[in-house]
């Protein structure tokens, strides 16, 4: 792969998301790409797997080549930041053998293909296992065997442990080298949390926002010797742990609960359960992929029904709604409940960030005056003002689930129900929103955060439950 003074502007964005590229990486290396959030790095990885668009999609300039030529489709196997973006069938193994039966493999090979790189990534699913019930989790697995089943030149990941559990990430990572060591594959990574990756790479590759590479050498040499430095910027850096908010815990009262709750979606995934969210606390639901976190953080939040017990609101924050959260419409959801969706896409309506943010003001019949004060206030506190224009669906991972955050802020709910809040932000946007969080809290907001980031629940947690 090489670039030459390589830029990509997407369609409708005055900045570029990539500029004054000059990078070589030759066959066989293995590579971690780092840079803060925004800096490109998905843009990158898409470009050189040739899935950024036509001409219409955006605008590029410079030179990029991939094994001496233009980027095509299906030269290389990308997992993207996003798994719902590449589930394509109904079922586990079909899903897994679509790559495969594009690049014409012989069919003998296909399925002994698919059932290996299954059993690399440890989905223990049924082949005929419908994808549609999958948790974020699984489909970032299953995202990583359709690729591994491809055996690709190169292989690019985006972000491939970000909703993943321990288990999950040391299977990833061990699935990963193996097929390294049996192919020889290039290999490209972005990962924010960068030790997960540094006995396996042996190079480290860091991007700037203002374009071009900012430090590029050994992983020893990158993040020992300049580690202060790119710690700075918000880069990852083992040894530089990103800053934690101090808390003042007032008295709190009952907003939410329920006993004997049984949740999921037609059949029962979680039962027995006994929660109790309050004001001012933070409560972080924890446990494997799979095991019914997003599916209990919905069913909190009056977006899911239960299949068995209640979620009951105290009278303080139905104020006249009724007592059952499922019940509610959506305008009396949002000043009482506020939701963040593990795949931020799925929350967006409008065609830029601002749009975005005053949707759920505009509900409200607030004035035009505070709408906008309200607006460019989150948009400064989630260094999105710079992008305040930008169509949301154009961001970078990060930026999206910023732009997530800030549309449940808008509305300024009395209790916040966030899935993987922390995903794709670097160490200085993931020190900024726990923050913003914590002050929230003070103020008695509260918080149920269903997350597989230990840093954040060490920082704000009051409660944790472990899901098993």
């Amino acid at each position: 792969m090489s670039a030459s003074d390589w830029g990509w502007r997407h369609g409708g964005r005055t900045a570029w998301a990539v500029r004054g590229l000059n990078l070589a990486i030759v066959a066989g290396e293995r590579v971690l790409l780092l840079g803060e959030s925004g800096a490109g790095k998905s843009t990158l990885l898409q470009a050189m797997a040739g899935v950024l668009g036509d001409d219409d999609g955006g605008e590029a300039e410079g030179r990029l080549l991939v094994g001496g030529g233009i980027p095509t489709p299906g030269r290389a196997g990308l997992v993207l930041q996003d798994p719902d973006s590449q589930v394509i069938l109904a079922r586990v193994g079909d899903d897994v053998a679509f790559g495969c039966e594009n690049l014409g493999v012989p069919r003998e090979q296909i399925w002994p293909r698919v059932t290996a790189a299954l059993d690399a990534v440890r989905l223990g699913l049924p082949l005929d296992h419908p994808t549609s019930v999958l948790s974020g989790g699984q489909k970032q697995r299953l995202a990583l065997a359709g690729v591994i089943a491809m055996q690709p030149g190169l292989l690019l990941l985006d972000e491939p442990t970000a909703n993943l559990d321990a288990e999950g990430v040391r299977d990833v990572r061990d699935s990963v080298v193996r097929v390294l060591d049996t192919t020889g594959a290039t290999f490209i990574v972005v990962e924010h949390r960068v030790a997960v990756w540094l006995d396996v790479v042996d190079r480290v590759v860091v991007l700037s926002p203002g374009g071009g590479v900012v430090a590029d050498g050994t992983p020893a040499a990158v993040l020992s010797e300049r580690g202060a430095e790119l710690a700075a910027r918000g880069v990852w850096v083992p040894g530089f742990p990103p800053a934690w908010p101090s808390r003042i815990r007032a008295a709190s009262e009952r907003l939410l609960s329920s006993t004997e709750l049984a949740v999921g979606r037609k059949t029962v995934v979680q039962e027995h359960l006994s929660v109790r969210v309050e004001s001012g606390r933070a409560l972080a639901v924890t446990g494997p992929n799979g095991v019914g976190k997003s599916t209990l953080g919905l069913t909190l939040a009056g977006l899911l029904p239960t299949l068995g017990g209640e979620v009951v609101a105290a009278e303080s924050l139905d104020s006249g709604a009724g007592r059952a959260p499922i019940r509610w419409k959506s305008r009396e959801l949002l000043t009482r409940i506020g939701t963040v969706f593990q795949d931020p896409e799925h929350q967006f309506l409008a065609a830029t960030v601002r749009a975005e943010l005053e949707i759920g003001p505009r509900a409200l019949g607030l004035p035009d005056a505070e709408i906008t004060e309200r607006v460019d206030a989150l948009l400064e506190r989630l260094r999105l003002t710079h992008l305040a224009l930008a169509n949301p669906f154009t961001l970078s991972g990060g930026e999206k689930r910023r732009v997530s955050v800030a549309t449940a802020l808008a509305t300024r709910p009395r209790v916040l129900v966030l899935d993987e809040p922390t995903f794709g932000q670097d160490s200085r946007t993931w020190s900024e929103l726990v923050a913003m969080l914590a002050e929230l809290l003070d103020a008695g907001t509260a918080v149920v955060a269903m997350t597989h980031d230990d840093d954040f629940v060490r920082a704000l947690a009051d409660e944790t439950l472990v899901l098993s």
